[in-house]
């Protein structure tokens, strides 16, 4: 064999190798409910997390049973264990959240829709194995909605919370505390609605453990009067709030009250409970959609130097209207969002599914600085039905690596349940993202 076909041959598999590493890789789990989107809605926190070299993963099965899984990272091998625990799956609201505590406890919270809390936590660090069914603080937990845990970078946990019904709802957040092991409740009614509207949010806790909360105000059980993205933070893990500028906000917040981040009008195909990010120095973005000439545009609104700005993604080509009540079937998901700077440079990465792209896992992506149109790809190569993105946040901020929750599910529109075989959950490992 001649020298130069060696090393022909050997770029060949060089080359050949480079792409095998750069494809993205979906690691199988368990059999999933697909019948709804129950496992998949935007607002679960969390999925899919992340505490040292473990990943936890949490589903219902097709029986409606609470599934929990754990892995190392890099291995393909599931630890899984079906819980006592069951859920109404015909629901899809009534989704399953998870944490891990800095003391290396599961918590997990799951099957609410203006329901008595259900919560659990892991009887020992890492394991799979949860106690029974306990209260928090025995505090407004009657009518429960939207469980949502975030982790504190000190170790501790805060739990937000609707209480009571849509559209004259209030938000709960309750913080748990790795030293006393106990739930104590530090807002009783942050934001408050008046018995008018309610408020959908999003949170972001930054590196600083500065919380930065979202949200568009509804005016009734109809999703078409969401309207307007407000803007609120707190420095002191929750206790007092501030507006952009650093004036305080005398509690509860209400629409009075509320920054508006973005003046969004009723009937403007607004949705509700998408995601936030923030950057290095702690300025945050949030994502979400609405339209201004009929076709609705997935959106960026952004603070920058104090002032609030909006990038618009713009490559969506077909219109829907967005109204009525229920989980509705819709042509495209909520969108995630991620930033990744690398020097002076902002790199956004919006996860999304959208039917002009075949429902597919899709990423559009930008480098906000310099103005760039944004561009998009496809993650997958094949459809997920209605799924909407969660990916693991933890591993995300430590790691900057990407790994989704992934499931082909189900959505008759206004709350239908279609009749589909379970599905296989899987997760997403990104080897390399666009820029």
């Amino acid at each position: 064999m001649k020298p130069h076909f060696h090393k022909i041959l050997f770029f060949l598999l060089f080359i050949s190798f480079s792409c095998i590493a750069q494809q993205n890789i979906e690691i199988p789990v368990g059999n999933g409910w697909s019948s709804n989107s129950v496992n998949t809605v935007k607002f679960r926190k969390n999925a899919l997390t992340t505490f040292k070299n473990f990943q936890f993963i949490a589903y219902y099965d097709n029986d409606g049973y609470v599934v929990l899984g754990k892995r190392k990272l890099n291995s393909a091998k599931w630890e899984i264990v079906k819980t006592p625990y069951s859920g109404n799956v015909k629901d899809a609201h009534n989704t399953i959240s998870i944490a891990i505590d800095g003391d290396g406890y599961l918590h997990i919270s799951w099957d609410h829709h203006d329901t008595k809390l259900r919560y659990a936590k892991g009887k020992s660090p890492l394991s799979l194995d949860l106690g029974r069914e306990e209260s928090m603080t025995g505090i407004a937990e009657q009518k429960v909605t939207y469980p949502e845990f975030h982790n504190l970078p000190n170790g501790n946990l805060l739990f937000f919370y609707r209480s009571g019904a849509s559209g004259r709802g209030n938000m709960i957040i309750n913080s748990y505390s790795i030293k006393e092991k106990k739930w104590s409740q530090i807002q009783s009614n942050l934001v408050n609605g008046e018995e008018q509207r309610s408020a959908y949010w999003q949170a972001k806790i930054d590196q600083k453990g500065t919380i930065h909360l979202s949200w568009v105000w509804r005016e009734s059980w109809d999703v078409s009067t969401n309207h307007d993205i407000c803007y609120a933070r707190s420095k002191d893990g929750g206790l007092t709030w501030q507006k952009s500028n650093g004036e305080k906000y005398n509690l509860p917040i209400t629409v009075a009250s509320a920054e508006i981040a973005w003046k969004i009008p009723e009937k403007s195909s607004l949705i509700n409970q998408t995601s936030m990010a923030t950057d290095e120095n702690g300025n945050p973005y949030i994502a979400n959609y609405w339209s201004e000439n009929g076709i609705p545009q997935f959106q960026i609104v952004y603070l920058e130097n104090g002032i609030w700005k909006k990038s618009n993604t713009g490559f969506r080509k077909t219109s829907f209207y967005l109204g009525g009540g229920g989980t509705k079937k819709i042509p495209i998901s909520r969108p995630d969002l991620l930033i990744k700077e690398e020097g002076k440079k902002h790199n956004l990465y919006l996860l999304f599914r959208d039917a002009e792209r075949e429902n597919k896992v899709s990423v559009a992506y930008t480098n906000l600085g310099e103005n760039n149109p944004w561009k998009v790809t496809d993650l997958t190569t094949t459809s997920i039905g209605e799924w909407e993105p969660n990916y693991d946040i933890s591993l995300w901020e430590k790691q900057k690596k990407l790994h989704i929750f992934l499931q082909n599910v189900n959505q008759v529109d206004g709350e239908g349940l279609a009749k589909s075989e379970p599905t296989m959950v899987k997760v997403l490992e990104v080897n390399q993202l666009p820029k």
